[in-house]
C-alpha cells in the first residue's frame, strides 16, 4: 500500500486546522470567563466605594411601610444608589454577562435583604410604574433559585 505525499500533507493540514480550532475555542471560553470576572470585580469595587457603602448603611436604617417612605426626598438618592446597582446586576445576569454563582457569592445576602425590605413598596409603586425595579426582582429570584438548588444538593 503506497501512501501518496499529497494525502499525508492533507492529513497533516487537517490535523493542524482541527488543533487550531480547538485552541481558539478554549481561548474564547477563557477570555469570556476573564471578562465576566473582571466585570464582577469592578462591580464589587463600586459596591465597596464610600458613596455606595454610605447609601447602603442609610438604606438599612430606613423603614418602609408605604411607598411614600421610599420616596422621601432626604433619603431618595441613597435608596436609588442601592437599587440602581442591583437593577444593573439583574440586567447583566439576564443577558448572561455575569455568572450567577459569582454574583451570589459576592452580593447574595445584600440582594436578599434589600429586595425583601423593599418589596412591599415596589408592589405599591408598580401601580404607577409597572416595570419598577423589574431586573432587581429578576436578580432576587435568580438568587433564590440558586439557593434552592444548593440546598437540594446538600
Amino acid at each position: 500500500m503506497v501512501v501518496d505525499v499529497s494525502a499525508i500533507s492533507i492529513a497533516i493540514a487537517s490535523a493542524g486546522v482541527l488543533a487550531a480550532s480547538i485552541y481558539y475555542i478554549l481561548q474564547i471560553r477563557h477570555q469570556t470567563r476573564v471578562r465576566q470576572t473582571d466585570l464582577v470585580i469592578k462591580l464589587y469595587s463600586i459596591w465597596g466605594s464610600k458613596e455606595t457603602l454610605e447609601a447602603w448603611e442609610n438604606f438599612q436604617q430606613e423603614e418602609f411601610k408605604r411607598y411614600e417612605d421610599y420616596t422621601k426626598k432626604e433619603s431618595f438618592v441613597d435608596k436609588n444608589i442601592v437599587c440602581i446597582f442591583f437593577e444593573g446586576i439583574g440586567v447583566l445576569l439576564h443577558r448572561k454577562l455575569v455568572d450567577t454563582g459569582l454574583v451570589a457569592d459576592l452580593f447574595g445576602s445584600q440582594i436578599k435583604f434589600t429586595w425583601e425590605k423593599l418589596k412591599p413598596t415596589v408592589e405599591w409603586g408598580r401601580m404607577k410604574q409597572p416595570d419598577l425595579w423589574q431586573w432587581f426582582e429578576y436578580l432576587y429570584n435568580e438568587m433564590k433559585k440558586r439557593e434552592q438548588q444548593l440546598a437540594e444538593i446538600k
